[in-house]
């Protein structure tokens, strides 16, 4: 028997759709959306980082990224500083720091009910075969 590619396809889409819904809706909660909190995520994890660099790390264009950037400085969750050339540098404020976190406990919860029908050997399969799909992307 031989997979139909396409349903396959369709089938990732849709746990990443299910995933996003999970996510925006536990993340509600404090007031964030799943990009804004990706943002943030992403902020911390790459301290000093361009625009440009957190744009790939979020999956946004640089543009879009600028745009969510200016909108998490308006809410005071993040800074925007002089870097080197044209650079900024992005920082999370304390209220963006608070809302990273609180936002780590809410995605905890949303995934652990996400991958709740899989028990730990399938979904230590499931992140093999996905990073092994990724790993040169």
């Amino acid at each position: 028997m031989k997979t139909d590619l396409e349903a396959l396809g369709h089938a990732i889409k849709r746990a990443q759709y299910r995933n996003h819904r999970a996510a925006d809706a536990a993340l509600h909660e404090i007031g964030i959306s799943l990009v804004q909190w990706d943002a943030l995520r992403a902020i911390d994890r790459m301290p000093g980082a361009s625009g440009h660099e957190l744009a790939v790390a979020t999956f946004q264009s640089d543009q879009s990224f600028g745009t969510l950037a200016n909108r998490l400085v308006a809410r005071g969750l993040i800074t925007r500083s002089a870097g080197r050339g044209r650079r900024f540098a992005h920082t999370l404020t304390e209220s963006g720091r608070s809302a990273l976190e609180s936002g780590q406990q809410l995605m905890a919860g949303a995934l652990q009910e996400l991958f709740a029908p899989l028990d730990e050997a399938q979904r230590l399969a499931l992140l093999r075969t996905l990073l092994l799909l990724t790993e040169d992307a």
